[in-house]
């Protein structure tokens, strides 16, 4: 029976030591996020807004129409847009002069 125990020993620290190498790597693998090339849509929509003349501020279609001329794929990051919209007016960086929630026109605050 001596001989049986010790064979088992060694072999449970081998399973252990196979798990926390396999944490390892899924921990460093996942801790790399994937950047994207070009500007953050927030930057791309204060951008667009500031270039507009509008004194009541820039409608959503007309944002959205200024985003497409850019290079900007409208449809599939519509949500993105609207959660851009939503956050630069929590924080402050724009108005929003008509509407609600992502309708409406924004513009820039004074501040």
């Amino acid at each position: 029976m001596s001989e049986t125990v010790p064979a088992a020993a060694p072999a449970a620290p081998a399973p252990a030591a196979k798990a926390a190498a396999k944490k390892q790597k899924k921990g460093a693998g996942g801790s790399k996020a994937r950047k994207p090339a070009g500007p953050s849509v927030t930057e791309l929509i204060t951008k667009a807004v500031s270039i507009s003349k509008e004194r009541k501020g820039l409608s959503l279609a007309a944002l959205k129409k200024a985003l497409a001329a850019g290079g900007y794929d409208v449809e599939k990051n519509n949500s993105r847009i609207k959660l851009g919209l939503k956050s630069l007016v929590t924080k402050g960086t724009l108005v929003q002069t008509k509407g609600t929630g992502a309708s409406g026109s924004f513009r820039l605050s004074k501040k």
